[in-house]
């Protein structure tokens, strides 16, 4: 497909993606899709009346988040989706020649401020690469065996704090907390000293069945709205003394950070593969047909303060042994209700080669292997003043559809 709109060449916002945000445009803030380096206004594109005999709400568009949209359902949502393909992607469409609306309704990238894209009610984190879990198991428990028992059998995943995810940007602190440095010694309070991040993806669902209900492998597709780039940081010297008998806790809720653009799961699917192998036999609610898993490559890298940026990881969702139908089904199998706009955290995501692996716990191996970034610089774990950035995009046959960044600084600690 080409478009009419000038869209810089390997972008991630190509005409095959169209994906849906929020930003303050002209002091309002608005719904927005975006093509190239172009900002769609949604609300002024329906109030010209483009979105007729869709079934969106009057001034949907102009609303704190993209949840009112969401809730219109999968069938709404996909229709505004290819309605915007229509509109640009035909040179001949009414609105290539509506000046007015044109001038109201597509923005600068440059002259826009993107803000946090959906109001995040419930967040759930799984713990789904195996890779990634077969290395924290090597480094802290038995090497031989390295996964805990259920970790085959089901989607391992625990409640987080949706309060504190942020959208890209946005600076973070560094956490404080409780640490044992010495295992003969009683625990200090302080800054972590090992501040991690996670590269992950994450999904964000339409608004799900009743209380006491549950949502299969087959039909998790239709109630997933979107995904967007996930860094779920983690200060791991919090999080090695707190997390037995009940899990992550402090070393996880001071933030994660998103990707401010939400590409429609529509927009990924020519580029679904073939998961990862599960062995043993899943049980039946876990089994699904079809290629569930998607091509998306994954890059992280770090900018110090006052220097360049250095690429230190290069992974793939498409290595994730659980995929999200699979996750959906296992959230809710037990009668639990998901919510529009809910996220969902695929949990780290790292491949099998040493450079592929997703976070600095990996990529240094517990800081006995400091990676040495393009400056000269060494890190073992994040330091003051470093910005971590994260970018994805997916291509196929000539298309590309990519997440644009999710970039942020890590600031000192405040005085405790």
């Amino acid at each position: 497909m080409k478009t009419w709109i000038e869209v810089p060449e390997n972008s991630d916002f190509s005409i095959y993606n169209f994906p849906f945000g929020m930003a303050e445009i002209r002091g309002e803030k608005k719904a927005v899709s975006r093509l190239g380096d172009t900002v769609l206004d949604l609300d002024a594109l329906q109030k010209s009346g483009y979105f007729n005999n869709i079934g969106l709400p009057e001034g949907v568009f102009r609303t704190e988040f993209l949840n009112d949209f969401i809730l219109c359902g999968k069938s709404t949502c996909k229709a505004t989706r290819e309605r915007l393909i229509e509109l640009f992607s035909d040179p001949a469409s009414n609105l290539a020649g509506d000046d007015e609306t044109r001038k109201n309704a597509l923005v600068s990238m440059v002259e826009v401020r993107m803000q946090m894209p959906v109001h995040v009610g419930d967040y759930t984190d799984f713990y789904s690469s195996i890779e990634h879990a077969t290395n924290v198991g090597k480094m802290f428990r038995d090497p031989d065996n390295a996964l805990l028992p259920n970790w085959k059998y089901l989607p391992v995943g625990y409640h987080g704090r949706a309060s504190s995810i942020v959208p890209s940007g946005v600076d973070v602190q560094r956490p404080l907390g409780q640490t044992r440095p010495n295992n003969d010694e009683a625990p200090v309070f302080g800054p972590s000293r090992l501040l991690d991040f996670e590269l992950e993806m994450a999904f964000i669902t339409y608004e799900g069945k009743p209380l006491g209900q549950s949502i299969s492998t087959g039909e998790a597709d239709e109630y997933i709205f979107g995904m967007c780039l996930f860094n779920d940081w983690s200060a791991r010297d919090i999080q090695k003394w707190e997390y037995v008998p009940l899990g992550p806790f402090l070393a996880k809720n001071f933030a994660s950070s998103i990707s401010p653009w939400i590409v429609t799961l529509e927009a990924m699917e020519p580029f679904r593969v073939s998961g990862p192998e599960q062995d043993p036999k899943v049980l039946p609610y876990l089994q699904f047909e079809g290629k569930k898993n998607i091509d998306i490559t994954l890059d992280t890298y770090i900018k110090p303060e006052g220097s360049t940026e250095s690429r230190i990881s290069r992974s793939n969702f498409q290595y994730m042994y659980w995929n999200m139908n699979q996750q959906l089904a296992h959230q809710t199998v037990n009668g639990c209700n998901i919510k529009a706009g809910d996220m969902y955290g695929s949990g780290t995501i790292s491949g099998p080669t040493e450079d592929s692996y997703g976070s600095m716990l990996e990529l240094s191996w517990q800081g006995t292997k400091p990676l040495t970034l393009d400056d000269g610089s060494e890190r073992k774990f994040i330091q003051d003043g470093d910005t971590v950035i994260m970018r994805g995009y997916s291509v196929k046959n000539g298309m590309r559809v990519g997440f644009g960044e999710v970039r942020t600084k890590i600031l000192p600690a405040r005085k405790a």
